[in-house]
């Protein structure tokens, strides 16, 4: 298929692969996409359109919570200037009426965004939104982004790869990374600015970072203010979940968790069952699946013989203690990855959560946990996949004569299929297998005449020889590899820019440098093409 924004001047072309032929995919990945029966069972929507007439059924959310989240997201906007008669501003009043519902993505505070995905899972939920304010327009469906500023991993957020280079944010603050200052951030806002120019592309995003990374003291503030600067125009909003109102509603949960330990059984068995049908353990349970969280610290809590301890950490608790901590302090209880989905479907009247692989698989841990809460289970729905390949490496492809789908394949393949089809010289011996072959298969019906008791003996002896026209066949393609250096050298370097380290581009490279050539064009082609219903890979060439 092919497009054109004729409006932008902007030309681009859009191939789907099947996600089954692309081997940078997990297997555990894959077998989502294709709803393999076997683990069926662990969700409760099928990912397709006509599921969501049943959700709106099943999901019902009371007012109170309505009104409560309404209220939380206007005094997060407060800060960010937003007109009473906006869009952003209509959808949270919206949100107070019963025919208002959400589909979600989350996502890390990461530094400048982090990783493409980060901007795809957006697009991937803004789309999801308005395919189904289309199909159901007596409802109305909310794109929503939960910044997720609890996290105290520093080191996965601290960085984005832009142009190859990395910018690292340095600092020696420890505890919630939301709850981390701002002011450090001045040498990687530098850094970036050189890299940024002074392009008119260059110019919108800098005001985007200063707007939000200069503006805010604290970095949840600043990350919801960088995705409402960037997306806010495509209805989506932003939640920061550590709210102490939000928290309050959900402490009744929180002290089953903490001091019966409720759900931890319930998700082993979970597990265990997936581990039976080979879907691997994706996070690890703890009896009690809750931080404490204070400024400078978010620390595991355990039981001890007196009662609870924070680990690491000289404070303690009685139950008595810890019943009044909770009631009077809910914003100091942090949901680690177990208890997350439930605090966020407790807190919004969702549809559906679009994220990537890895998340789809801890949520399918989730769903008798949810069945015990009396919580509905949301939809899963696998966001999309993006490689995006511009101009330049698409004539080198052309030049090589690879196709789309072989340019997943790894260096090596790539190569070994360039000298193959460049060489003057016939370097595949696959002539003389058929011949080999052939010899030994005349030489087993021989000796099965005379000794059965042979053929294990010959099988052994051409499985040697067959090895060692294998070894020189690698020899004759690698003395010939050496003719076409340079070509090689070329066919490195653009697997290296569209699969950097080897990994997928959108899990490595930041959205800056599309931006920077493409402006908000770059937004809009995503805002065309991407469906997450569409169980496909996109390839877009612009």
């Amino acid at each position: 298929m092919s497009s054109t924004l004729k409006q932008e001047k902007v030309s681009y072309q859009v191939e789907k692969l099947d996600y089954a032929d692309i081997p940078q995919l997990s297997t555990k990945d894959k077998r989502y996409i294709k709803e393999d029966q076997a683990i069926q069972p662990f969700y409760k929507y099928a990912p397709n359109i006509d599921s969501f007439k049943r959700i709106f059924e099943d999901k019902s959310f009371p007012k109170e919570r309505r009104n409560l989240l309404s209220e939380v997201l206007k005094e997060q906007y407060e800060n960010l200037e937003i007109d009473s008669e906006s869009f952003v501003w209509k959808s949270i009043e919206d949100l107070k009426s019963e025919n208002t519902y959400t589909v979600i993505t989350a996502h890390q505070p990461s530094l400048f965004t982090g990783p493409l995905y980060y901007v795809i899972k957006i697009f991937s939920t803004i789309n999801l939104a308005k395919q189904l304010n289309e199909r159901y327009p007596d409802k109305k469906v909310i794109p929503l982004f939960v910044s997720g500023g609890e996290d105290h991993d520093f080191e996965e957020v601290n960085h984005a790869n832009i142009f190859g280079k990395t910018i690292r944010w340095q600092n020696e603050e420890m505890g919630s990374v939301g709850m981390m200052k701002t002011d450090t951030l001045s040498t990687p806002l530098d850094e970036l600015f050189q890299i940024l120019g002074d392009s008119e592309n260059a110019l919108k995003l800098k005001s985007v970072f200063e707007n939000s990374y200069k503006k805010f003291e604290k970095y949840s503030d600043a990350v919801a203010a960088m995705v409402h600067h960037l997306f806010g125009g495509y209805g989506l909003l932003v939640l920061n979940m550590n709210h102490k109102k939000l928290k309050g509603q959900f402490s009744e949960i929180i002290k089953e968790e903490v001091l019966n330990e409720a759900t931890s059984e319930i998700v082993r068995d979970t597990i265990s069952k997936l581990e039976k049908v080979n879907y691997p353990n994706q996070a690890y349970v703890r009896d009690i699946n809750f931080f404490y969280m204070k400024d400078q610290m978010r620390n595991r809590i355990e039981a001890s013989e007196s009662g609870y301890k924070v680990v690491d950490s000289d404070l303690a608790f009685t139950k008595a203690q810890m019943i009044s901590e909770i009631e009077k302090h809910p914003e100091r209880f942090s949901p680690n990855v177990v208890m997350r989905p439930i605090f966020q479907e407790f807190s919004l009247p969702n549809l559906a959560y679009v994220g990537g692989g890895g998340e789809i698989a801890y949520w399918l841990e989730r769903k008798e946990q949810f069945e015990y809460y009396g919580i509905n289970y949301p939809m899963l729905i696998r966001r999309n996949s993006v490689l995006w390949i511009d101009g330049g490496s698409e004539k080198k492809m052309s030049k090589f004569n690879f196709s789309t789908s072989e340019i997943f394949n790894d260096t090596n393949s790539l190569i070994k299929k360039l000298v193959l089809e460049s060489s003057e010289e016939e370097l595949n011996l696959d002539a003389e297998n058929q011949k080999l072959n052939a010899i030994f298969e005349e030489i087993t019906q021989k000796a099965e005449s005379i000794d059965k008791g042979l053929q294990n003996y010959i099988q052994a002896e051409k499985t040697k020889q067959l090895k060692v026209l294998k070894n020189i066949e690698a020899k004759l393609i690698r003395a010939e590899k050496q003719k076409y250096e340079v070509s090689n050298n070329q066919v490195t370097k653009l697997k290296e820019k569209l699969f950097p380290k080897g990994s997928l581009q959108e899990r490595k490279d930041n959205f800056i440098s599309f931006y920077l050539k493409h402006g908000e064009q770059f937004f809009e082609i995503l805002k065309n093409e991407l469906n997450p219903l569409d169980k496909r890979f996109t390839v877009i060439y612009a």
